[in-house]
């Protein structure tokens, strides 16, 4: 009897002691299990290339260790630097456009000679959702007219400047953070209605004299894939032949032919899913869609027990945008939607998408351990 006190004190230990170095358990236990993921598909994806399959474990140290990092800031001295973070996140996309480094015919990258080079359209993944929450959470909500327009105002900005890079997935996910943080601040159905209304005369204007020509044809593949089997079809047609060939176990790890055999192109990055989907069939997708769904839900309680509206707004934007790579991916990979280039959260090979995400997740776990302090300050 006397054991019951012991192990609820224990219990309420080792919660405080997580809550002292500000590290949500679930978050990172999901998130280690998802890296385990990883590392086990990107071996066989890559053909065996342990190298790469290390360089992608280094990447998971580094995002983890800065998201440790950044949960140990309070959400308020965050909020407060959002303003400069918008600012300099817009001014770096500007000298994107003017000095920006090109590869496969867009301009998307810095380069600091002889030290790195990086995306700054990155970096707006997570500070478009901060600045929309921060605009948001310092007024009367549901918005206005006034502050919904003062909204999409700071959405528009960065979205347009990365049009031009051109990178049309990038920037649609970006505007959609933001977004998704001004509809969860209660936006009313009216402003919603017209906004639906106005899609298709938006949708046109974008196809006539926004999107690049390589762009209009992702879209015309996307509605016929088999009128290009050969050159833009390729992709999709090989990527449903490999989850298709799948089954419900899958052929079994390291025996799918798709990818071993070089089918499938880009079965390392942005389609991964095909290559575990052969290999172990939609059991296996399956699993990995519940802990995709274990990580939203978790960033959803976030979102409801946070204290404040720049808290909610931002959580929830954060976990609504990692709900929407995966489907997007998972949507492109599988023919439901037009390839745009997303990868697979936390699966698919690449460094700066992949330490942009923890960060996301270090700022959740920001908002999720101090609640005690800011509800005593």
């Amino acid at each position: 009897m006397k054991s019951m006190p012991v192990s609820g004190q224990s219990l309420r230990s080792r919660e405080s002691l997580w809550t002292r170095i500000h590290v949500d358990p679930w978050l990172l236990l999901l998130i280690l299990a998802l890296a385990a993921v990883d590392a086990f598909v990107l071996y066989s994806a890559s053909g065996k290339n342990l190298g790469m399959v290390y360089r992608q474990l280094a990447y998971f140290a580094v995002g983890i260790a800065a998201m440790i990092v950044v949960a140990q800031f309070q959400p308020r001295f965050m909020e407060r630097w959002v303003p400069v973070a918008y600012v300099g996140g817009a001014l770096l996309l500007v000298a994107v456009l003017a000095v920006g480094t090109e590869a496969k015919g867009a301009q998307r990258w810095l380069t600091i000679p002889g030290v790195m080079r990086f995306q700054p359209s990155e970096i707006m993944k997570l500070v478009m959702p901060m600045s929309v929450a921060w605009y948001l959470g310092r007024r009367t909500l549901p918005p206005s007219f006034k502050h919904v327009v003062g909204s999409l105002a700071i959405v528009m900005v960065p979205t347009v400047l990365i049009l031009k890079q051109p990178d049309l997935g990038t920037s649609l996910l970006i505007a959609a953070s933001g977004i998704f943080a001004l509809l969860l601040a209660g936006l009313r159905w009216r402003y919603i209605i017209g906004a639906l209304l106005a899609l298709a005369p938006a949708a046109a204007a974008m196809w006539f004299f926004v999107m690049h020509g390589y762009q209009k044809q992702r879209v015309l593949t996307f509605l016929n894939p088999e009128s290009d089997p050969l050159g833009s079809g390729w992709n999709i047609i090989q990527s449903k032949a490999a989850i298709g060939s799948g089954g419900v176990f899958g052929k079994g790890w390291l025996q799918g032919t798709q990818s071993h055999l070089d089918f499938l192109p880009e079965g390392h990055t942005d389609f991964i899913i095909a290559v575990l989907a052969e290999e172990f069939g939609m059991v296996g997708v399956c699993l990995l869609l519940g802990m995709y769904l274990l990580v939203i839900a978790r960033g959803m309680v976030i979102t409801l027990q946070a204290q404040d509206a720049f808290c909610k707004l931002l959580a929830g934007s954060i976990t609504l945008t990692f709900f929407v790579y995966v489907f997007v991916n998972i949507g492109m990979v599988s023919g439901l939607l037009p390839v745009v280039g997303v990868p697979l959260p936390f699966i698919s090979y690449g460094g700066t998408s992949l330490v942009t995400l923890l960060l996301g997740f270090g700022i959740l776990m920001s908002i999720q351990t101090h609640k005690k302090w800011m509800a005593q300050s």
